[in-house]
């Protein structure tokens, strides 16, 4: 007899802590019911479980006569868990259309290893597996395809909202030729394996222009190559987009308003930091001056600035592109990141000449950033007559609208966030929207340091962190704490998510 679960889509009955993947039903699960069945009956099969059973996907999971039917296709038992989505079918196309084709061609593999110069041919295994992947990477709003060979398979991951989740496998036979596919659309060089090479594809999908950034590694067991996934025209990069509220997008132009000085973004590796400078550049109106990146590599283009990459190997560095921007009759320049002690000091010297300088930093909070441009050999003189503002930022995953949960948060994360007792806090679950993750997007959390006459002078006297937090707070200035705790209050994200991005 079938056996029946009442779970929410994106759990399994049995581990409810154990989501299953949308991005890509197992292979083997689909091969069990053809597309047709799975159309006629709006079921999707997902897995096959530890204990041997089918867990498939219903609209009608209690429905004894559909299992036992299911149980008759695949002629095994089922387990079915109930979906309340009314885009099955939706899903339903998409798994047989992705997963299925994938492994259809994957299944080629042997062909794909061993046909002649397969990788020229657009109608080839190898090109429908890289033009598929790439497809569905774009609907799942990836930011990153990771393509890894492993001892027997080669896995697929995709980066969706900062977390790396499994696309689909294929056998180890198949990978060199997809990945000289891949190579080949870049514009790499196909035939050499042993060293790092970087290229670019680019993309019109739905009516979008993507660029994707591509980057291969030698491994023991291949090259492993990642897709970096840009939006050409930049349509997100607004402060609106990046979740600014109405205060902090206020603050931010009065910063920009003095069209002169130094403002630093601060924050981790990932954090968003350089879509939030094109950000800036956007707020600019920059068509009517002249305005100049830096940037190493260049990720996004940006409509009436003359944009510079940065090439080390040919002696191209932050430096020495800055020392030529200066005689370029400048009006804005956004720097990609200050490295050194000599791009510092020709970025200060750029700001305090009457140029407007946004660039990143690795620091931790908007507050130790002026001690950390000290320490890298400016004096602190010159910092406190330049330095407008001071940003610090983190990404943090938004929950899903349609299926998140209210709860009372636990006492430990709650004082964490310096929220009161029995706040009422939301809480992921998962449904077929958010592809059963419980998140759908990311938002970002900001801490914004606007450098007031007492907060220069503080600089200049060499202050710590300590204290110029401490004024900066009198003046008015909201933590980074804060502002994340909001999030979590307004149940725009989780405890748990919140804690993650602060490092706790």
């Amino acid at each position: 007899m079938a056996e029946n679960s009442s779970s929410v889509y994106g759990y399994d009955s049995r581990d409810s802590s154990r989501a299953l993947s949308r991005l890509s039903p197992e292979p083997q699960a689909l091969r069990l019911i053809s597309y047709e069945a799975a159309r006629r009956l709006q079921v999707l099969p997902l897995r096959v479980d530890e204990t041997g059973h089918l867990v498939v996907l219903s609209l009608r999971a209690g429905d004894m006569l559909l299992a036992d039917e299911v149980r008759a296709l695949c002629r095994q038992p089922v387990t079915m868990v109930q979906s309340t989505e009314a885009s099955l079918l939706a899903e339903i196309d998409r798994a047989y259309q992705f997963s299925g084709a994938v492994a259809r061609l994957a299944g080629e593999s042997e062909a794909v290893r061993t046909q002649e110069r397969d990788e020229y041919d657009d109608a080839s295994p190898a090109a429908g597996i890289v033009e598929r992947i790439i497809a569905q990477a774009l609907r799942e709003r990836a930011s990153d395809v990771h393509i890894e060979p492993g001892e027997t398979k080669t896995r697929v991951r995709f980066r969706i909202d900062g977390h790396l989740f499994n696309a689909l496998e294929m056998p180890l036979a198949a990978h060199p030729s997809v990945t000289a596919r891949v190579k080949l659309m870049a514009g790499m060089d196909i035939a050499e394996k042993r060293v790092p090479q970087d290229g670019r594809i680019h993309r019109v999908f739905e009516g979008h222009e993507y660029d994707f950034r591509v980057s291969t590694l030698p491994s023991i067991r291949g090259e492993k190559t990642v897709l970096r996934v840009l939006d050409s025209d930049g349509g997100s990069m607004t402060l609106d987009a990046l979740g600014c509220s109405h205060e902090e997008m206020e603050t931010i132009r009065r910063l920009l308003s003095g069209r002169r000085g130094l403002i630093l973004n601060t924050g981790p590796i990932g954090s968003g930091k350089t879509t939030t400078l094109h950000a800036l550049m956007r707020e600019l109106k920059i068509d009517e001056f002249n305005a100049i990146t830096i940037e190493d590599p260049v990720e996004y283009r940006l409509p009436h600035a003359t944009q510079v990459q940065v090439n080390e190997k040919s002696g191209l560095t932050f430096a020495s592109a800055l020392r030529a921007v200066l005689r370029q009759d400048m009006d804005f320049m956004l720097l990609g990141e200050i490295r050194d002690s000599e791009t510092a000091a020709l970025a200060v010297r750029a700001a305090i000449t009457g140029h407007l300088i946004l660039t990143t930093l690795h620091c931790g909070e908007a507050t130790a950033a002026p001690a950390r441009m000290v320490d890298m050999g400016v004096p602190p003189y010159l910092l406190g007559a330049c330095l407008r503002g001071v940003l610090s930022q983190r990404l943090l995953r938004r929950l899903c609208p349609h299926c998140r949960r209210s709860v009372t948060g636990s006492a430990a994360e709650l004082r964490a966030l310096d929220l009161p007792p029995e706040t009422q806090v939301f809480q992921a679950t998962g449904c077929p929207k958010c592809g059963g993750r419980g998140y759908l997007g990311r938002i970002a959390a900001f801490e914004i340091l606007k450098v007031s006459p007492a907060l220069a002078q503080l600089i200049v006297r060499g202050a710590t962190a300590a204290e110029i937090a401490s004024c900066a707070q009198t003046e008015g200035m909201v933590s980074l704490r804060r502002n994340i705790a909001s999030l979590v209050r307004r149940g725009v994200t989780s405890c748990e998510e919140a804690l993650a991005s602060l490092g706790e």
